[in-house]
């Protein structure tokens, strides 16, 4: 080759380079265990800011000191040694929002774990986010039906509330979370369901039973499980809310689901302690209020000017030996809009779900119920409440009065009909049906042992002959006089077949 051509090459090039100075704001790790780093030399480092490694794993700054940062790790720390640098990206903790993460298993970072393809997503939003102001929301005044019969008729949840779910372990918490979200089809509702710290297995038999009901065609589930580092734990829940408002952003409803907060807890307290956070009441940090709080307020109806959409959760709190007055349990009662108090003694004898409908409550009630369960509900909770009175002080004596004896009689059927399995929600019009039959004496000459063989054929007739009563409930949603005639109808039908 040519000498010359070569030089002339070289000077050619010379000429046209251009060099660039890029500033990078890099910082160095002093100590790094336990899922947490501490870093010197990020002085702009800004809250909840991303930061890299050299080993390519991401941390979240946490702690901003006078001379050090404390880093969470999201991911393998034992790649990351002692004096190698770290980089500020300038970004807030963000996750990829898409319509594409539908029927999808995706982690707290939103990278999809289900073994399918990936999700190119264009739009990211923060984890965390101030929630809606008062200006920008409506009451709630639509339900969400649940499908369970003692919580829609007495604990009823609307769009855009926060529906506590509470009790001892394997008292059935989840089993209602998972029933709510399969009788959302057809609902026009999209459903998240964040599984913070739980097994792996058990979130697997989750998303079978979902796809099994064809209910992962509207669900995302996030999951950090129990062998993730605690600092996914407690991201998941705000990755999951963020998922939420890119549909709510959108108008549309949605329900999310965090199963469990105390785990979400028990994952910022150990993350806390490691980063030399004074501890407080049970080892917890002092803002584990704030953390919960900041959480559940991004749950919201809002108004029509805002597009109208809702976020409605449902968070699940693990207690103690129904101790519900420790420290996480009354936290969360007291930011939530109500709860579902599910009694482990109950769940033993056979009531389930056993829902304790003296401890529960909603605090949004009636609004967020069609007419026709609102008025047949009413009678329900106090003929259960006075059967429970009663049931105690009738094991004293057995020389009852006719009036005791009838109330016991038609308690003990209340108990039988707010029964149910576990996935088999019930539609509200079959539930307004049923509950009419039993709080107007239709069921007091069945045995009580027949009462579920009874029910289960007086769907199957409602199904198949009692077409149009059904129809006239779920038309007009009130208990008109048409409608009080064609139940009645259909009910006296029935018995007359069944006899």
């Amino acid at each position: 080759m040519d000498k010359s051509y070569i030089i002339e090459q070289l000077k050619s090039q010379i000429e046209g380079f251009k060099s660039a100075a890029k500033t990078e704001k890099v910082g160095k790790v002093l100590e790094v265990g336990d899922g947490v780093a501490k870093v010197s030399g990020l002085s702009e480092v800004m809250s909840s800011e991303l930061v890299e490694f050299e080993s390519g794993v991401v941390g979240v700054a946490l702690n901003l000191e006078a001379d050090e940062v404390g880093v969470m790790i999201m991911g393998d720390y034992t790649k990351i040694k002692e004096g190698e640098t770290v980089k500020s990206s300038g970004k807030i903790l963000s996750i990829p929002v898409s319509d594409k993460m539908i029927g999808r298993v995706i982690d707290p970072l939103g990278q999809t774990i289900d073994g399918k393809e990936e999700i190119k997503a264009e739009k990211f939003y923060p984890v965390e986010k101030i929630a809606p102001g008062v200006m920008t929301r409506k009451s709630v005044h639509q339900p969400v039906q649940t499908g369970i019969k003692a919580i829609d008729a007495m604990i009823p949840i609307g769009r855009g509330q926060r529906e506590l779910i509470i009790g001892d372990r394997q008292t059935g918490k989840t089993a209602i979370a998972i029933d709510t979200i399969i009788n959302q089809k057809g609902q026009n509702m999209k459903c998240v369901y964040v599984a913070i710290g739980q097994k792996e297995s058990k979130i697997a038999r989750i998303v079978a039973e979902l796809e099994k009901a064809g209910a992962m065609e509207y669900t995302t589930v996030v999951v950090a499980g129990a062998s993730d580092p605690a600092a996914l734990s407690f991201i998941a829940p705000y990755s999951g809310c963020a998922l939420a408002e890119y549909f709510m952003d959108k108008g549309e409803d949605v329900l999310v689901v965090y199963d469990d907060l105390s785990r979400h807890a028990w994952a910022y307290r150990q993350v806390s302690l490691i980063l030399r956070r004074p501890p407080g009441r049970e080892a917890y940090p002092g803002d584990v209020f704030y953390l919960h709080s900041r959480l559940l307020e991004r749950s919201a109806k809002l108004n029509e000017d805002f597009g109208g959409g809702s976020i409605t959760a449902l968070p699940i709190i693990e207690t103690q030996a129904g101790d519900v007055s420790a420290y996480i349990p009354t936290n969360v009662i007291s930011i939530t809009d109500g709860q579902i108090y599910l009694e482990s003694d109950l769940f033993y004898k056979g009531v389930r779900p056993a829902v304790n409908v003296g401890l529960s409550v909603s605090r949004v009630g009636g609004s967020a119920q069609i007419k026709a369960m609102k008025k047949v509900a009413g009678k329900l909770r106090l003929d259960l409440a006075q059967f429970r009175e009663l049931e105690a002080f009738a094991q004293f004596g057995s020389d009852l009065d006719e009036k005791t004896r009838a109330q016991i009689e038609r308690g003990k059927r209340t108990v039988e009909i707010l029964k149910q399995g576990q996935y088999e929600p019930m539609a509200v019009e079959n539930q307004v049906a049923i509950i009419y039959a039993l709080t107007n004496g239709y069921l007091d000459d069945v045995e009580v042992e027949k009462i579920k063989a009874w029910e289960i054929d007086f769907h199957k007739f409602l199904k198949s002959q009692g077409k149009n009563v059904i129809e006239i409930i779920r038309e007009k949603r009130e208990l008109s006089d048409e409608v009080v005639e064609a139940l009645e109808k259909g009910i006296k039908e029935f018995k007359e077949i069944y006899q």
